[in-house]
């Protein structure tokens, strides 16, 4: 192997201390996975059509089989080289997998290397245009991952009709790495699916959160922030355990808090939703806890408050410049340090007549 990991075999292994934390609780699932495996290709193999390639599938059953056999004896997991532990957000997405990232060869870091750029672009195309208006409404927002695919989620989803509401999301999907990019993916799929059911706010979050329950395993959860911007400056806010938004108004800046726990923790939680009113000049700030736990030179964490007395500073600035002016500072309180969690910024702006003239 080489003494220089790539990028995609150093991301993974950045994330291997919160994939190594999933513990036991994925094993069910991954003996779901590979017995379901082990059941459609012994179905194949009966098939009278598999003879061309039954050499093939009977081999495949073998692994499926081997893997099984290592769940009951305990040593499911193990690196076959090194006997350390395979990562497991590997495992979940190759349940077959029999070595840990050091004893990968070249071609399969390779192989690996090109997997992720090919995830990271995938998952880049899934978001939305970096600024869009809609009536007097103006958003904007930064997405800068830490690796190569992200765990934070961004989403603009305008109305079907001009007089509809603007439905603007940002989340963030516990842990890093791989495991928390397809996270992210399943968010962004479900969230454009529902949102054109009509549902209130707080239902729609209700719903999204059974759904995230079902089809995810224990340990995995989302925070997000969901809102509704309508015609009269009027905003609708649901957050499932999300760090506060930023009301930045003319008179200050407040708080708009979480109103309910994270999606994925509890099938049955409830969301109350909270209603602000906006006045022309006045923005939404959204952001991510890359941001506020961005460290100094002396571990000395960024926070909300600082975050706040910049934005508080700007009231009426449009908002590419709010937010370029917020990542500037947070880039400069962290002076240059590299970055060690994904950092995603919104700005949900209700332009002013000066602006909508300028825009126009």
């Amino acid at each position: 192997m080489a003494e220089t990991d790539s990028a995609a075999v150093s991301m993974a292994r950045s994330s291997d201390v919160e994939a190594k934390e999933m513990s036991a609780v994925s094993d069910p699932y991954i003996r779901e996975q590979l017995e379901k495996r082990r059941k459609e290709l012994n179905a194949v193999i009966a098939s009278p059509d598999a003879a061309a390639s039954a050499a093939s599938l009977l081999a495949l059953l073998g692994e499926v089989d081997s893997a099984l056999h290592r769940m009951d004896d305990g040593t499911y997991g193990i690196c076959d080289e090194c006997h350390d532990s395979v990562e497991k957000d590997r495992l979940l997405a190759d349940p077959l997998v029999r070595l840990c990232l050091d004893h990968l060869t070249s071609d399969e870091q390779r192989a690996l290397e090109r997997d992720l750029e090919l995830a990271s672009r995938v998952q880049r195309g899934l978001l939305p245009r970096t600024d869009l208006r809609h009536g007097d409404w103006l958003v904007h927002y930064q997405y800068k991952p830490a690796g190569m695919v992200s765990g934070d989620y961004c989403d603009l989803i305008p109305p079907a009709a001009a007089d509809g509401e603007l439905v603007f999301l940002l989340g963030d999907v516990a842990g890093k790495g791989v495991a928390a990019s397809l996270l992210m993916t399943h968010l962004h799929a479900m969230f454009r699916s529902l949102a054109g059911v009509d549902l209130t706010l707080d239902k729609l979050l209700e719903m999204a959160n059974s759904v995230f329950c079902q089809s995810t395993i224990a340990g995995q959860y989302a925070t997000l922030i969901c809102g509704r911007a309508g015609q009269r400056g009027e905003i609708e806010i649901g957050s499932a355990g999300h760090l506060a938004a930023l009301l930045i108004a003319k008179d200050g800046v407040r708080q708009v808090c979480s109103t309910g726990v994270p999606l994925g923790m509890f099938s049955k939680s409830r969301y109350t939703i909270q209603r602000v009113r906006m006045e022309r000049g006045d923005s939404l700030l959204l952001y991510t806890d890359g941001i506020s736990e961005a460290v100094n030179a002396s571990g000395v964490e960024y926070g909300a408050a600082r975050l706040s007395s910049i934005a508080g500073e700007r009231h009426g600035w449009v908002p590419q410049e709010l937010a370029a002016a917020c990542m500037k500072d947070v880039h400069g309180y962290s002076n240059g340090r590299k970055q060690a969690d994904d950092q995603t910024l919104m700005v949900v702006h209700r332009a002013d007549t000066v602006q909508l003239s300028l825009n126009d």
